[in-house]
C-alpha cells in the first residue's frame, strides 16, 4: 500500500538535494495520505543518492511507524505536529540551505524587500522565538514544531508558506510534497536577494502593501490573473 505516496515524497526529496538546498544527508521532504492520516518521510541519515521508494518510511500522525524497515527522520516529530495543526497541507521540507539558514541562525525576519518576494509569499518571512533550554532537553523535535505552530497564530499557512526556526533552518510547506520543494527554492532564492539588498542598502524599508497584494493576489488570490490556468490571462 501507498506505493505512490512512497513514490512521490522519494521523488521529492530527490529533488531537493538536485536542486542543492542540502549537504550530506541533511534536510527532508515528507507528504501525507490526509484519507488515511498516513505520512510518508525520508529515513533518518540515509544519503540521498540512496533513496529508493521502498526505503521512505510511512508513520501514522503520533509517530508510530505503519511501514519501513529504516528509521524515520529525526525531524519526524516536527513535520507531524504541522501536519496535526495546518489542516490544509500535504507536503513539509526542511532544509539547511546557506542564505535562508543564515538568516535563521541570525534570529532575523526576511523582509519583503520587492516583487520577487511578494510573487510567492505574503509578507515577511516570519521568525520563531527562540527556544528555551527546558524545550531543547525535552521532545526537542515536537517543540520545535510548536514553536512554528505558536508564530503562526492569527497567520494562513498558505499564504505564508515558509518559516525560519530561530537558530536552526528553514521549514516549507504546501499542499504536496513538491509544493513545499518549489516553496523551499524560491525562499533561498529570496533569501539570498534580501541578504544582497541590505547589503547595498542597509536601510531599504519593506515593500508598499499596495504592491505586496498586487503581487501576490494576482498568482494567488480568488480572481488571480497570472499563468495560463485562468481566461482573464493576457
Amino acid at each position: 500500500m501507498y506505493e505512490y505516496l512512497r513514490r512521490v515524497v522519494c521523488d521529492a526529496n530527490i529533488e531537493l538535494h538536485k536542486q542543492k538546498l542540502v549537504t550530506g544527508s541533511w534536510g527532508n521532504v515528507s507528504g501525507i495520505d490526509r484519507s488515511a492520516n498516513v505520512v510518508a518521510i525520508k529515513p533518518s541519515g540515509v544519503m540521498y543518492d540512496q533513496l529508493a521508494p521502498d526505503k521512505i518510511v510511512l508513520v501514522d500522525l503520533y509517530g508510530n511507524t505503519i511501514e519501513g524497515a529504516l528509521k524515520p527522520s529525526s525531524d519526524t516529530p516536527t513535520h507531524l505536529e504541522l501536519y496535526r495543526n495546518f489542516k490544509a497541507i500535504g507536503g513539509v521540507c526542511h532544509a539547511h540551505s546557506a542564505h535562508a539558514t543564515a538568516w535563521a541562525q541570525s534570529c532575523k525576519e526576511i523582509p519583503c524587500f520587492g516583487t520577487t518576494h511578494a510573487d510567492y509569499f505574503y509578507g515577511p518571512i516570519p521568525v520563531t522565538e527562540v527556544m528555551t533550554k527546558e524545550q531543547v532537553e525535552n521532545y526537542y523535535e515536537l517543540n520545535t514544531g510548536k514553536v512554528i505552530v505558536k508564530r503562526f497564530a492569527g497567520i494562513d499557512p498558505l499564504k505564508m508558506q515558509a518559516v525560519l526556526v530561530a537558530n536552526h533552518g528553514p521549514f516549507t510547506w504546501a499542499k504536496t510534497p513538491s509544493g513545499a520543494i518549489e516553496a523551499m527554492v524560491v525562499l533561498e532564492e529570496i533569501a539570498t536577494m534580501a541578504l544582497d539588498t541590505v547589503t547595498i542598502n542597509p536601510s531599504q524599508g519593506s515593500i508598499s502593501k499596495a504592491l505586496l497584494d498586487k503581487h501576490y493576489f494576482r498568482k494567488h488570490g480568488k480572481d488571480a490573473y497570472y499563468g495560463q490556468s485562468s481566461p482573464k490571462t493576457k
